[in-house]
């Protein structure tokens, strides 16, 4: 994991000063901000492989941070706050929060999240440079692009790669825990109605296909995109 720069955004110097002790000594490269608006700015200006963010912020809070840096750029983010609700983590997850760890937290946990993240490619073996197809709809998972025929689907990028993922292993049917494990990453205990929603946004956005493509539920199993 050397040479990998995580930009930490937290107003609270103290566990700022605790992630820089363990951080560092795992072999990150650190980078550290206070307030959400020097966050967008910090990424202007360095290159940076993943983001630890507060919701919590002065000037701009973390929900907005996160919504500004996904209009534009897939990186990893992990939600690092105090904000325990279920409501809370699904609100992330569906603006495009990768990752979402409740204050407060062991920095062995942190790291080994942190690590997941950048694992998460070898979840797709390589494809036609990342690029897939099937009947009417193309992912570009190195450009977190959806095409149906000529027209741009907006998808967020977890609904992106949970897409790509189901593509990819076309007609095999993934328990929730399967998909939350090689999409998510989670090899931990989280409610799998995060699963149902980004499964439920991906019908809604990609519409009814009819003969041609479907994403199937199987009752008590799970889900698969049957490409007929």
């Amino acid at each position: 994991m050397q040479n990998k720069t995580i930009l930490v955004v937290d107003d609270d110097k103290n566990i700022c000063e605790l992630l820089k002790l363990y951080l560092t000594d795992a072999g990150f490269s650190l980078l550290f901000c206070h307030d959400g608006s020097s966050a967008l700015n910090m990424l202007n200006e360095h290159k940076i492989d993943l983001i630890l963010l507060d919701i919590m912020l002065p000037v701009i809070n973390g929900w907005e941070v996160c919504k500004v840096i996904r209009r534009t750029n897939s990186l990893p983010i992990i939600m690092l706050t105090a904000r325990d609700m279920l409501e809370d983590k699904i609100q992330g997850f569906e603006i495009g929060a990768d990752d979402y760890i409740v204050k407060p937290f062991e920095p062995k946990e942190v790291i080994a999240r942190i690590k997941a993240r950048f694992k998460e490619n070898k979840v797709y073996p390589d494809s036609r440079e990342g690029i897939l197809e099937a009947v009417d709809i193309l992912v570009d998972i190195n450009k977190y692009e959806v095409w149906q025929g000529d027209k741009l689907i907006d998808l967020k990028p977890k609904e992106v790669q949970l897409l790509y993922f189901l593509l990819y292993n076309k007609n095999i049917v993934f328990s929730r825990d399967q998909l939350l494990d090689k999409v998510w990453n989670y090899d931990f205990m989280v409610d799998t109605r995060t699963v149902d929603v980004h499964i439920k946004r991906l019908r809604e956005k990609l519409g009814d296909h009819g003969a041609s493509w479907s994403i199937k539920t199987l009752r008590g199993v799970g889900y698969k995109l049957e490409v007929r």
